[in-house]
């Protein structure tokens, strides 16, 4: 799968600036931007209750990590439901992670951003693939965007095969990275009402 990610990252990875973005059709688990080094405030287990608007976390909230966000989610036309997801780590890596990247990440500092994703609604939701995006310090967009992960270090984990009853969860972690700023904090900004106000977590 790695070799894959690695074959795809010259399109995939660019320095102009803009958001990071999941891809939507549903292929092998890809994309991803690091996340600043930042320690976990808390845990799933230990997570503040999260402003919700009806049954999902309002856009534009502000948490902190650890604090848990009910959120719409959908992967593809045929993949729609409610998630939970807790931000549990935002850890800074090393530049030399960045290598297998090739020269196009020559610079850059990865950043990983590690979650917990629950299944609230019960609807099927096996084998999508969840991204959150990067914000450096100051509040902007990364300007990266990465298709592929780290083993080991930031694994782009899908749904497994179970999630799709209620109460599901299982881990994964999205990657980011930055050539000057650091990533301090992640967002979610799927679907019309979050790309207008994303919902971000900050350690």
């Amino acid at each position: 799968m790695f070799a894959a990610a690695l074959a795809t990252i010259g399109l995939g990875l660019s320095a102009c600036g803009g958001d990071e973005k999941r891809p939507q059709a549903p292929e092998p688990p890809p994309a991803t931007t690091p996340a600043a080094s930042a320690p976990s405030s808390g845990s799933a287990d230990d997570a503040s209750p999260a402003p919700v608007e009806g049954d999902v976390t309002a856009p534009g909230t502000k948490l902190k990590l650890g604090e848990r966000a009910v959120l719409p989610f959908e992967y593809t036309k045929d993949k729609k439901g409610t998630i939970a997801v807790t931000v549990t780590a935002i850890e800074k890596g090393s530049e030399s992670d960045m290598a297998a990247f090739g020269e196009k990440a020559k610079g850059m500092t990865p950043y990983f951003i590690k979650m917990k994703v629950e299944n609230v609604g019960g609807t099927d939701l096996a084998h999508a693939s969840l991204k959150l995006s990067g914000v450096l310090e100051g509040g902007s967009g990364t300007g990266v965007v990465l298709i592929g992960d780290i083993p080991g270090k930031c694994d782009n984990e899908t749904a497994p095969a179970k999630f799709t009853t209620k109460g599901a969860s299982y881990e994964t972690c999205s990657l980011s990275a930055s050539k000057d700023k650091p990533v301090t904090a992640a967002e979610f900004d799927e679907g019309d009402a979050y790309s207008d106000g994303p919902v971000v977590w900050t350690a």
